[in-house]
């Protein structure tokens, strides 16, 4: 007996009974008695094949953008909605009913081309054809950048196509302008100078001590000099210049580069970067840890993060063992402070001479002063919430004290119902609504979770200080700006920023970085709420508030504030969000930032609409006048 196709298929393929009885009429009245039903149940079983194959096809669509793109599509979303996603990618804007048309933010207007064929027409913007790259130690969804979005190369407008149906004469038609006009924008003539560096790239000094494409770069610093940049930023990479012995350093490739820089007359930041290079979204080079260290590593994995899965995180030291003697008989910190020393006397000259400006100390994942709580290599994605780090050996000893001094021996753990890293608050115990993050237990293990992130903070730079004595460091703080419209903000919590709604996670570390006359730099300044909501609004991210709130922490505690930007920047609106917080408009105590860092020299940034985009930023960060603000 022949079996009968299932109702529940043909439904899910689309594939409705109302139309194929409408389909077997069609065939009984064109078609001989003789084997129409055989025909008929031939014909909707290709139907209902052909069904399957479009679905399979559209399945593996969606299942390579959400895997390598980071869409943000739904499970049995059609090609429309894929087609839509790409249009928005591509800095398009799509109406609820389909109408799609070009954003004004993705280049300048252009004048109309004359209409054709009596039939007026619109220019589509001309696209840039180099997407910009992302920034490492953020996911491509999160490093989704505002310009990237009005400039991506991913679609081209659409080129017109003669169709004979079309080509039949028409009256002309008012075509509505499409394109609002651009904002306003301040007037930031006669406002105080506030210094622009730039990032150099993060192999700017290979691991023999040679400066990379040495020719290229000192004609892009002249073009950065003659833009007015006052200066540029540099990696010094513990993993090249302590790489083989401990306490054997070697400086020689550093010493060419900023000696290339001195002779241009360019500032100098400088940061010790004591994590490794090649594990986040964005790294270019991979640079691990010192050999030396990653040799210990394998004896004994808990010198590094671990997760609650057991898995090590390479990218950086664990803050438990700063106090430990396990780095060949010497502690993390004491490493720290002798690389520290050695930099400070091997280039004294330039400390001396004024071409070093600032140090900048990195204390976590990325040089930032947080826990790696979002490591794309075990997984992460925008906008996950993270997992905790604290599962080696060092750390679970410090918990299990601070439990017993509390009395609650049964604290000495961590959460068990926080979800994974792509987790959302509100689908775990923990990070939801009412939950047991704001439980006295939950209280007790962020508050130490937290004090571990200051107290590493603390320890480190008291020795930077000595190391640096009269010169000016600083400290870089990450925008975890994701869920940070929910209570518990849980992906600041992973992170060490004990922040939830009811409570100001960032005095502590403005307090600590008081403590050692320290400035902070923090990131995401160029980005907006709305864009971000537009981009992804499952994640709840307020970048604007979070900057607003670490912002006067710092300026509260009494402490200089700079800032950088946390993904790739190239268009007006990205650089006007800069201005704005650089110089905060009508600030009663006219604070501003003590100076900002562009991220980051690339060929992308030399291509001219971009560079002019750029060099106009420089000239407003200044104070100077620009001839073509728009009032």
């Amino acid at each position: 007996m022949q079996q009968q196709p299932c109702e529940d298929d043909d439904d899910e393929m689309g594939v409705k009974e109302e139309e194929d009885d409408d389909y077997y009429l069609v065939e009984e009245q064109q078609q001989p008695a003789v084997g129409r039903r055989g025909r008929a149940r031939e014909e909707k079983e290709r139907t209902k094949l052909r069904e399957r194959q479009r679905r399979a096809i559209t399945a593996r669509i969606l299942a390579g953008l959400r895997r390598h793109g980071n869409y943000n599509l739904r499970v049995r979303a059609d090609i429309n909605e894929v087609i839509a996603a790409l249009a928005r990618e591509a800095g398009w804007v799509v109406l609820p009913d389909g109408t799609t048309f070009p954003s004004c933010a993705a280049s300048q207007p252009q004048p109309p081309p004359p209409p054709q064929s009596g039939r007026p027409s619109i220019a589509a913007p001309p696209l840039p054809s180099s997407p910009a790259p992302p920034l490492r130690g953020i996911s491509p969804v999160a490093a989704r950048p505002i310009s990237s979005l009005r400039s991506s190369s991913l679609l081209s407008p659409p080129r017109a196509v003669p169709d004979p149906l079309l080509s039949l004469p028409m009256e002309p038609q008012e075509v509505p302008d499409l394109l609002p006009p651009r904002p306003p924008e301040r007037d930031f003539a006669g406002t105080p100078y506030v210094p622009v560096y730039v990032m150099l790239p993060l192999g700017v000094v290979s691991g023999n001590g040679e400066v990379v494409d040495a020719d290229d770069l000192v004609c892009q610093l002249r073009v950065l000099k003659a833009a007015g940049v006052d200066g540029v930023m540099v990696d010094c990479w513990w993993g090249n210049v302590e790489a083989h012995r401990p306490q054997e350093y070697n400086w020689t490739g550093y010493k060419k580069l900023f000696h290339m820089i001195r002779e241009l007359k360019l500032k100098l930041q400088v940061v010790m970067s004591f994590h490794e290079c090649g594990g986040n979204v964005g790294d270019d080079v991979s640079i691990p840890l010192p050999h030396w260290v990653t040799e210990i590593g394998r004896s004994n994995p808990d010198i590094y993060f671990t997760d609650r899965a057991g898995r090590r995180n390479t990218e950086c030291l664990s803050w438990g063992i700063d106090k430990q003697r396990v780095l060949q008989g010497r502690t993390a910190v004491e490493v720290y402070f002798d690389y520290m020393r050695s930099f400070r006397v091997e280039f004294d000259e330039y400390f001396e001479d004024g071409i070093i400006s600032e140090i900048e100390i990195g204390l976590g994942a990325c040089g930032e002063l947080r826990y790696p709580s979002y490591p794309a290599k075990h997984g992460w994605k925008y906008p996950g919430i993270g997992e905790f780090q604290c599962y080696d050996r060092y750390l679970q000893k410090s918990l299990r004290r601070a439990a017993e001094a509390r009395g609650h021996a049964i604290w000495a753990r961590a959460p068990d119902n926080a979800g994974h890293y792509n987790s959302e608050p509100n689908l775990t115990g923990f990070f939801c609504d009412g939950g047991d993050y704001d439980s006295y237990y939950g209280r007790f293990f962020l508050n130490w979770y937290s004090q571990v992130l200051v107290d590493h903070a603390d320890r480190v730079l008291m020795l930077a200080r000595l190391a640096f004595e009269g010169s000016n460091i600083a400290v870089k703080v990450s925008g975890v700006h994701w869920w940070y419209k929910t209570a518990s903000h849980a992906a600041e919590l992973t992170a060490g920023f004990y922040n939830p709604c009811n409570r100001d996670g960032y005095a502590p570390i403005a307090d600590v970085l008081k403590k050692h006359g320290a400035a902070l730099n923090f990131t995401c300044v160029e980005l907006r709420t709305m864009d971000q909501q537009e981009v992804f609004p499952e994640a709840f991210a307020d970048p604007e508030g979070l900057v607003w709130q670490v912002l006067n922490a710092a300026w509260d505690a009494g402490i200089p504030v700079a800032s950088e930007n946390a993904l790739p920047c190239y268009d007006r609106d990205g650089f006007n969000k800069i201005l704005e917080n650089a110089k905060p408009l009508h600030d009663p105590d006219g604070r501003y930032l003590l100076g900002f860092t562009y991220l980051r020299l690339s060929k992308i940034l030399f291509e001219r609409a971009n560079f002019l985009e750029f060099e106009r930023f420089v000239k407003r960060m200044h104070g100077e006048a620009v001839l073509d603000l728009q009032v």
